[in-house]
């Protein structure tokens, strides 16, 4: 469950601040922003269905999804194509994730 619920609260968060984005510096319709506000709330909603025994943890490894899922959301949505540091930048992120959620405990 935690995989999904990683990427739905990525789709959310991202969507969420892309709303407030578009209205506060692109000129946009205020009515994006009430979407915005439930898409915000989906996102933390949607954290709490990490399988974690702490809450900073799962904020922490969700992190790096987050950064992933950023980088397509600019790619796909806005359509600035991620280069070679963004690629770097958002590895070291999901490696820094993968120590977090998959490191051994208790010492």
């Amino acid at each position: 469950m935690t995989l999904p619920a990683f990427l739905f609260s990525a789709l959310g968060e991202i969507a969420g601040c892309f709303a407030f984005w578009h209205v506060l510096r692109l000129g946009g319709s205020p009515w994006w922003l009430p979407a915005g506000v439930v898409s915000l709330g989906a996102f933390a909603t949607a954290l709490t269905f990490v399988d974690s025994e702490a809450a900073g943890r799962a904020f922490a490894a969700y992190g790096g999804i987050y950064i992933v899922s950023s980088l397509v959301w600019m790619w796909l949505v806005e359509g600035v194509r991620p280069d070679r540091w963004d690629a770097a930048g958002a590895l070291l992120c999901l490696a820094g994730a993968a120590v977090i959620v998959f490191g051994p405990r208790g010492g």
